[in-house]
């Protein structure tokens, strides 16, 4: 990364505007062209400086259900469980832990009674059972990392 990259992630940390043209908008900010912000977002992305670029809803809004989930997985069925667990479309983020529960996952889906099938099939295809921890109140922190 370069100075430039370092000032965009910091900057796009703050929002993202609404409007026709928001890559126009924001490389005017940052003092470059919008083909150059797009690219080299592009570039982040595919080299994995960054994971993700977009918008965070509160799903719930709109009818769907986030909820935290583990599961205690014995170390030499870790990768297989994994692998079921990651093809799920209803997995945003699956961490391996050091704790009784070594896998930690997000499930986000278009109803609540998603949630339940989804752990309903991850429970039947890796053998073992999930503790499921719904979202019960929601915080705003503002979470942000300098580049």
């Amino acid at each position: 990364m370069d100075e430039l990259d370092r000032a965009m992630i910091n900057h796009l940390q703050g929002g993202f505007p609404l409007c026709e043209r928001p890559f126009q908008e924001v490389a005017a900010q940052l003092g470059i062209g919008e083909d150059e912000l797009i690219v080299r977002l592009g570039k982040l992305l595919d080299e994995k400086v960054l994971t993700r670029f977009g918008p965070m809803y509160q799903i719930e809004r709109m009818g769907g259900a986030f909820s935290l989930a583990a599961m205690r997985v014995p170390e030499e069925d870790f990768e297989r469980a994994a692998a079921i667990v990651n093809a799920l479309p209803a997995v945003a983020h699956n961490y391996r832990r050091e704790h009784a529960f070594n896998m930690w996952f997000v499930l986000a889906t278009e109803t609540p009674q998603g949630i339940h099938e989804t752990i309903a099939s991850i429970e039947a295809e890796t053998g073992y059972p999930v503790c499921n921890m719904p979202k019960e109140r929601e915080y705003f922190v503002g979470l942000r990392f300098a580049a």
